[in-house]
């Protein structure tokens, strides 16, 4: 078993520093040197990891200790960098940052530990000099067990500068990596909820990640940092690669492929199919077809939630409700991840034959789990557009942030969990649902304040809680299982 991948964590002393800018530009510029590179993000964010993607052509994987437990963090980080050179793990907020109310829990500091990874602190030294000597030496003693093995000095004005900042550097024992001058910034445009996704600008973005790559490598000391990633050493003992259980694997496929795979193949529309396209000849038994929503408007879904249906023995079919008019051919569960539907509320009300077939789906008892986004998508309008209607809700826009972790305990049976299943969840949205919860809420929330959220109606489980179902394996089983009887 591997447990010695190299690896490091980029961190900073707080956001905006640049860590988004260092870590997918040195996971570019290893990917460009021939490495087989495997990106990591610190905490719940989904849009991080698809510009990590770009920088790799890797899957962007998460690495949440609050969600899915501190005991899953070397097993995810194992099973996203199997077979892989090395991993570049980006931070979130601050160093030390983590839940509100939990100590380290879920910060970067924390998963660099559980992964006992080196850490590289990224610094704006936009405003300072010599106080830069005294910033890292507080955060590489603050925690003996976190070991800071480098810096990388961001926005440099000068030479003059950069020399001032390497004479106070020297007296902290800490080693400058890298150097990067103050520049226009990376054409990385945000809005209400961060960075605009991959899937949005793909052309921008791969443009956007080029120029990252291009002034890391010109800034950094890449055999340096490559050096340090390879001290890491093993894991904590015991760790293996975290996998979904449940029966073999059927292949993905996408919704540009069905139409030709299903005229090549008579027994995928009779419920069987042969070997799949890529030849690996698996079972000609063919599970439940559960869609999962993609495209611009719905970008947010964690990898392993894929994986795990899969393993559960669906066939996974992505379909994309900007475009399509129709869900996917046997479509018998549907599940709707998060992403910006507010800002494509009009294009998805004028796709009329796709909201009438969603809605036709949930009246028919098929399951249907939706977060977030997905919520938004079955009340009956957005911001005054017609949505599919599933929901006696409606939904607008907010000047208010809704952010935070949350403990959840399911309020009572649905396709998702039964009554009294415990997780742990994540809200990250600017808009409000009315009623916020139906007859039949889906979850008891905690935190902030005690409440009940979301709504359960027949194979409908709808909510604002994004969660991660590697923390909770048997969600994914069970919503398998209902679409096979349902």
């Amino acid at each position: 078993m591997v447990t010695a991948v190299p690896r490091l964590v980029v961190a900073a002393p707080s956001s905006g520093s640049g860590k988004t800018t260092v870590a997918t530009g040195l996971m570019a510029a290893f990917a460009a040197r021939g490495l087989a590179v495997s990106p990591h993000k610190v905490g719940p964010d989904y849009i991080d990891p698809g510009y990590h993607a770009l920088a790799t052509g890797r899957t962007g994987r998460n690495l949440d200790a609050y969600l899915c437990g501190p005991e899953l963090i070397a097993p995810l980080f194992l099973h996203g960098a199997r077979g892989c050179d090395l991993a570049v793990v980006e931070g979130v907020m601050g160093l030390y940052d983590g839940a509100a109310g939990e100590g380290e829990l879920a910060s970067t500091a924390h998963v660099a530990k559980l992964l006992r990874a080196p850490v590289v602190l990224v610094v704006d030294a936009s405003s300072q000099s010599r106080s830069v000597a005294a910033l890292v030496h507080g955060f590489a003693s603050w925690d003996p067990e976190v070991r800071v093995g480098g810096v990388i000095l961001n926005k440099v004005a000068s030479d003059r500068h950069e020399e001032l900042l390497r004479e106070a550097l020297d007296s902290a024992g800490v080693p400058v990596l890298g150097v990067l001058r103050r520049v226009p910034q990376v054409d990385t445009p945000s809005r209400h909820l961060g960075l605009v996704p991959v899937a949005e600008r793909r052309s921008a973005a791969v443009d956007a990640v080029a120029a990252m790559a291009a002034q890391v490598a010109a800034g950094c000391d890449l055999d340096a940092v490559e050096a340090l990633a390879r001290a890491a050493g093993d894991l904590p003992g015991g760790s293996a690669p975290w996998t979904p259980a449940g029966p073999p694997i059927h292949p993905t496929r996408s919704a540009e492929r069905r139409d030709e795979e299903s005229a090549r193949s008579a027994e995928g529309r009779d419920g069987q199919r042969g070997q799949s396209a890529e030849g690996r000849g698996v079972s000609s038994v063919r599970g439940p077809v559960v869609a999962v929503a993609g495209g611009a408007a719905f970008t947010f879904c964690y990898a392993e939630h894929t994986e795990l249906l899969v393993a559960a023995g669906a066939e996974v079919v992505t379909f994309d409700p900007l475009r399509d008019e129709r869900l996917p051919e046997g479509t018998a569960g549907l599940v709707i991840g998060g992403g910006f539907p507010e800002v494509y509320a009009s294009e998805l009300s004028a796709n009329e034959p796709l909201r009438r077939a969603v809605a036709e789906l949930a009246l028919s008892g098929a399951p249907v789990a939706a977060e977030c986004a997905g919520l938004l998508y079955l009340c009956r309008e957005l911001d005054g557009r017609p949505m599919c209607g599933v929901l006696d809700a409606t939904a607008r826009m907010s000047e208010r942030l809704t952010l935070g972790y949350r403990d959840a305990v399911a309020v009572g049976d649905s396709v998702l969990a039964v009554a009294g299943t415990r997780m742990r969840g994540h809200e990250f949205h600017r808009t409000v649902a009315e009623p916020g919860a139906g007859a039949a809420p889906a979850w008891g929330v905690r935190a902030p304040v005690r409440r009940v959220e979301g709504f359960v109606q027949q194979g409908v489980h709808a909510s604002y809680l994004h969660t991660h179902w590697a923390s909770e394996p048997g969600v994914a089983r069970r919503f398998v299982e209902r679409c096979r009887t349902s």
